[in-house]
């Protein structure tokens, strides 16, 4: 009965690559009233000796990185105003890992999310075509027209959804199976269901979706949330779609109580993935670097003069469910499927601290989990019908 669920394709070599990102640029096209990068500028770009030695570091050092396979990923601000310097850099990463023989040569991707404004740039798509059989892109389009522009607005205030949605066909074109990335804040979640179901009518079929991490969510949120989760449960339901697309928020493993064996893993990757800023700094994630932070300051764990430090690089490596959550998340019932950002963590503490975890969405992860519940509810009833009626013709 399930094999009639859409599955969404798992990360490649999810679990068992490397994730190394560079932050190419701080600057970015648009002023989202969401982004959680509170210092964008146009000054801080990353150079190309800061990139052929951050590159040289890491593969001079093959028995320190020893995952399978390595995503290099690529990030802003909008990395794809960095077109040059990034095509620069993956033909040298491509050649120096061909040349030295490393395990990476045959298991690489090359990562993108992109804000899609300046998709069909020339020399944008000469990379892609150089690099496509490598590559992983990502559009950011958060559904119709008046649920983009609501956030994602040029500093003019001007909303970008057309500038995007010109260029989705392409995308799709070159990656079939593309997914995209949607936010939900407070203000736009009266706009969830009709948004989502556009995504769909757009050709994109698989929607990842997800709450802002920041505490912004007014009284009475998660009631308006869990209301138009469940009446999008209902159109995918009886549209059948189903069979064809699949949206995050929905997901048969979530709601459950915590497995005190199995579910004490850190819920990020933050320490065992690498970042590099333009001044050559490394982070545990892009999320401790400075312009990510609105109260604390950069949470560095070397740098290309002085190397990967391990000892500040040890408390992330021992973050796990336990160490940072309240009595109340561990004993919940449905903690299952209940997300953090390590990032937000620290950044929204009252001390230093990255072991005490922000519970800000909570409500509205118990109200995911109520739509959740009624979605599989009425889902497998429905499965259940439509056998039963095949077994009896």
């Amino acid at each position: 009965m399930s094999n009639l669920i859409y599955k969404k394709t798992s990360t490649w070599q999810e679990g068992r690559a490397k994730s190394i990102t560079f932050i190419v640029t701080k600057d970015c096209q648009l002023a989202c009233k969401y982004c959680y990068l509170v210092g964008k500028n146009a000054g801080e770009r990353m150079t190309w000796e800061t990139a052929r030695q951050a590159i040289d570091y890491i593969l001079d050092r093959e028995e320190e990185f020893r995952e399978e396979s390595v995503v290099w990923d690529f990030i802003g601000g909008e990395p794809f105003l960095e077109i040059d310097l990034i095509d620069r850099i993956c033909d040298y990463l491509k050649v120096e890992m061909f040349r030295r023989g490393h395990h990476w040569f045959d298991s690489y991707r090359f990562s993108f999310s992109t804000n899609g404004i300046n998709y069909r740039e020339e020399k944008v798509q000469r990379f892609i075509r150089k690099n496509l059989t490598h590559l992983s892109i990502g559009i950011t389009i958060d559904g119709t027209r008046r649920k983009h522009d609501l956030n994602r607005i040029y500093r003019s205030g001007r909303g970008s959804y057309d500038d995007v949605a010109r260029n989705i066909p392409l995308w799709l074109e070159q990656f079939p199976n593309g997914a995209t990335k949607v936010t939900v804040s407070s203000a736009d979640i009266p706009y969830i269901r009709e948004s989502v179901l556009h995504l769909y009518s757009l050709g994109i079929r698989e929607v990842n979706i997800n709450c802002v991490f920041e505490d912004v969510w007014q009284e009475g949120d998660d009631a308006r949330f869990e209301e138009q989760l469940t009446a999008l449960a209902d159109e995918i339901i009886d549209r059948g779609l189903y069979r064809t697309h699949s949206c995050s928020f929905f997901n048969e493993h979530i709601g459950r109580p915590l497995d005190p064996e199995g579910e004490n893993r850190n819920w990020c990757g933050a320490g065992r993935m690498l970042a590099i800023d333009a001044a050559g700094n490394f982070y545990p994630c892009t999320r401790f670097a400075q312009y990510s932070l609105r109260n604390k300051r950069a949470r560095t764990v070397g740098n290309l003069r002085e190397g990967l430090d391990r000892n500040r690089l040890r408390p992330f490596l021992a973050l796990d469910r336990c160490t940072q959550s309240p009595r109340e998340c561990m004993e919940c019932e449905v903690a299952s499927g209940c997300a953090w950002c390590q990032g937000e963590n620290y950044d929204a503490a009252e001390t230093d601290t990255i072991y005490r975890r922000s519970t800000a969405i909570c409500r509205m992860h118990k109200a995911r989990v109520r739509a959740n519940n009624y979605y599989w509810n009425r889902l497998y009833r429905k499965l259940e019908q439509e056998k039963t009626k095949e077994e009896t013709a």
